[in-house]
């Protein structure tokens, strides 16, 4: 019999697809009211069941809702999305998911992610244009050059610095332009292409759990629990150290380990296909870097501090930063001589490369878009907040850490689960005596955890680009995964006494 091998990650989203659809014939349809702000008229929107109210946008009617968020929350622009009503859960009528709307939902889901998608396939006819030019495989053997015998270095300053901007900004989908690029530059310190991708992802999501300045999580998160975001934010910057520490060890014990006998490697029979892919077994070690390679590896450079720049202070978003990198392909293209029908060419083929890749991010989504027309999302956050009621404040806590991981596979997005579940869940920690900002960060670590491993988040399309399966990445980061989920125990119960 032959050998049966993991499927592909396109397989794995179809059949938690299928799961998924599933779970809306099994568990009850219920939705919350939400709470939405309209900065034209001044006034709040109260959804709920069939119908919608206005209400005047003052103190006195978030009270009245038992909303316990500040009304210059909502006025200044902070909490910008609806926001769940706290005692407002309804069941309604079932609305099963048949096999129609499984069908459709890749579709859908392709359709409603087309801003990251497009995003993608620019980055890879940027690449596509990069690999044309020569000027990656120049500048790779020059930096292995410089590094060798401290190409650990390389391991500390990537991952720090990309959760850097998981933890300032939320660096997370934009990372997916890092690993073409990046992980030639590992393979040429002689490491696998698991380190690269473990510095890169990990790095951001790392950040991103101990979010500090994060809009996309702590700030609208501690808005929506009716805190200032700077609430608690000694606690986190603690836990970003301690896990970013753990996770950097981690890597550089694995990346040792695989430079002393490449045989240690996870994905060592994929070795070769990997360099191949990346170009490292055809890359002339002796070709000279010019100054016209300088210059585009500096133009190329420059697309990422553009890109950073507007997100950051600009309130940039995938309209921008896919615009910035298709102007420097374009400028990248001039620079290089490159003619026009070469040049077409070159781009639409680097942007094939990543077809699949955009295949995946379109099938995640529409995992959510079945849980959102199934209705089931408000009547498992609903139970969830029941099952804290009455307990000790350590356990509490703990629990509210699982329950957060468990919710991140069916609202994976941080802002959407933040203004949905903060309204709900903050009051909980009233009732057992201990600040909200605790929920907050039960919220992010819990979320950023599960995203470590969940199937649905941005793991799948990583891998994808490195050709890695997704059962090669469980062996590598389950360790881990553990040694951070301790940590992250120990240090909330810490926390909260």
């Amino acid at each position: 019999m032959k050998k049966l091998s993991f499927p592909t990650a396109q397989t794995i989203l179809i059949l938690i697809a299928g799961f998924v659809t599933l779970l809306t014939w099994i568990v009850p349809a219920g939705k919350f009211d939400t709470l939405a702000y309209n900065s034209t008229n001044n006034t709040f929107t109260k959804t709920s069941l069939d119908n919608s109210v206005e209400l005047p946008a003052t103190q006195i009617t978030l009270d009245s809702l038992d909303i316990k968020i500040p009304i210059y929350k909502f006025t200044n622009g902070d909490i910008f999305k609806p926001i769940g009503i706290p005692n407002t859960y309804k069941e309604l009528e079932p609305k099963p998911q048949g096999l129609a709307a499984f069908l459709k939902s890749p579709v859908k889901g392709i359709i409603a992610a087309s801003d990251v998608i497009f995003l993608v396939l620019i980055i890879g006819g940027l690449i596509g244009i990069m690999n044309l030019t020569g000027a990656f495989d120049a500048g790779i053997s020059w930096m292995a050059k410089t590094l060798k015998g401290r190409e650990y270095l390389l391991i500390i300053l990537v991952t720090s610095l990309v959760a850097a901007g998981g933890t300032t900004f939320g660096l997370s989908e934009e990372t997916m332009a890092f690993y073409p690029i990046l992980i030639p530059v590992f393979l040429a310190a002689r490491y696998d292409a698991m380190v690269g991708l473990a510095c890169i992802f990990l790095g951001s999501a790392i950040g991103s759990m101990c979010s500090t300045t994060n809009p996309f999580a702590t700030i609208i998160a501690s808005d929506a629990a009716g805190i200032n975001w700077t609430d608690g934010l000694e606690n986190r910057a603690i836990m970003l150290v301690v896990c970013l520490t753990i996770t950097i060890l981690y890597i550089l014990r694995y990346a040792q380990r695989v430079k002393a006998d490449p045989a240690n490697s996870i994905i060592f029979n994929q070795k070769e296909a990997i360099e191949t892919q990346f170009g490292l077994s055809k890359m002339n070690a002796s070709i000279k870097f010019t100054h016209r390679m300088r210059l585009i590896l500096f133009t190329f450079s420059l697309c990422f501090v553009v890109m950073i720049t507007g997100v950051s202070l600009l309130d940039w978003w995938f309209v921008e930063m896919t615009a910035t990198f298709l102007v420097g392909s374009v400028i990248i293209g001039f620079i290089a001589g490159i003619k026009e029908s070469v040049f077409i060419e070159a781009f639409a083929k680097g942007a094939g490369e990543l077809l699949s890749v955009a295949f995946i991010v379109g099938i995640a989504r529409g995992i959510t878009i079945l849980m959102e027309d199934g209705l089931i999302s408000d009547t498992i956050l609903y139970h969830a907040s029941h099952v804290t009621e009455g307990m000790n404040k350590g356990l509490f806590t703990n629990i509210l850490l699982f329950i957060y991981g468990g919710l991140s596979f069916f609202m994976p997005s941080s802002s959407g689960m933040a203004v949905l579940t903060m309204p709900i869940m903050a009051p909980l920690a009233d009732t057992v005596n201990i600040g909200r900002e605790i929920v907050v960060d039960c919220y992010q670590y819990g979320l950023g955890l599960f995203f470590l491993v969940n199937p649905a988040g941005l793991i799948l399309a990583a891998l994808a680009i490195v050709k890695i399966g997704f059962n090669k990445w469980l062996k590598f980061i389950m360790p881990l995964f553990f040694l951070l989920l301790i940590a992250t125990m120990i240090l909330l119960t810490i926390s909260v006494y």
